[in-house]
Formats: C-alpha cells, sequence, structure tokens
C-alpha cells in the first residue's frame, strides 16, 4: 500500500516491482526480527509494551527531579552505583543504557561486559540487587522478552 501510495499508479510494473521489493523486505525483516524461534509480533507486543514502561519512567523521573530543582534545600545525594544485568545481546544492552540515561536523574556512565555504572542524582542504596531493582528491573524485564528470547 505504502508503495502504491508514493507511486500513484496501477501500471502493472508498478505493481509488480512493489510486490517483489516488499516481499524482499518481508523475507529480510522476518529473518532478522524473529529471534530465536520468537515471532515478531511477541516481540513488537513487547516494544510497545516498553514504550509505556518508558514513557511513565520518564515522567516519573522528571517530576522527582523537577521537585528537587525547586526544593530549597535540594535532597540530593549523588554517587555511582553498579548493577549486573542478565541481558544477553549487546542491543538489548545498549537500549538498557540509553533509556536509564534518557530518565532524569540517572547517567549510564559506564558498561563492561554485564556491569553497569550508573550516575544516581539521589543514591539510596549501594547494595548492586537493590540498585538494579530502583533502576533498571522494570525496563530489563520487558528487554529480555524482546532482544534475548
Amino acid at each position: 500500500m505504502v508503495w502504491l501510495g508514493f507511486t500513484a499508479t496501477l501500471n502493472i510494473y508498478e505493481v509488480v516491482t512493489g510486490l517483489v521489493i516488499t516481499l524482499v523486505i518481508a523475507y529480510y525483516t522476518f529473518r532478522n526480527y524473529s529471534h530465536k524461534g520468537v515471532h515478531v509480533l511477541f516481540r513488537f507486543f513487547h516494544a510497545v509494551k516498553y514504550l509505556f514502561v518508558f514513557l511513565k519512567a520518564l515522567v516519573v523521573a522528571n517530576f522527582d527531579v523537577a521537585r528537587r530543582v525547586v526544593s530549597p534545600a535540594l535532597p540530593i545525594n549523588p554517587g555511582i552505583v553498579k548493577f549486573k544485568t542478565q541481558l544477553q545481546s549487546d542491543f538489548g544492552k545498549m537500549v538498557l543504557a540509553n533509556s536509564i540515561t534518557l530518565t532524569p536523574g540517572t547517567l549510564t556512565v559506564d558498561m563492561i561486559d554485564d556491569t553497569f555504572y550508573i550516575h544516581w542524582i539521589d543514591v539510596t542504596t549501594t547494595d548492586p540487587e537493590k540498585t538494579f531493582v530502583e533502576i533498571a528491573k522494570e525496563f530489563e524485564d520487558i528487554l529480555i522478552k524482546i532482544f534475548d528470547k
């Protein structure tokens, strides 16, 4: 349909060309995005779910940082914390690192193998497991379903 919209014609040669290109794109898309037997639609559903989880975390973090900025006492306790991820794919790790960085109040400083180093505006714990739960667990639970299954 997109091809027909761009060409704006029903010429048989244009339609056949569009059909061939569509089939090639569909074949490679399915092959590249159907990872370890997991169907594309399953991954797409979780990607949409991830978008909503990320947006919720983004809004909550923005309000938290705004509250800290307008507060006269500026209640912050900055520091660098670390935790380990169970994500196996490099792309999944990159998405997790970027999600953490895009969320106000946290910044991914470094990532060595499975260990993330995060600058956190208000360190409430230095225990890696508790840090993981507070910063990344909600993201990782969905990212594993998208990239590692």
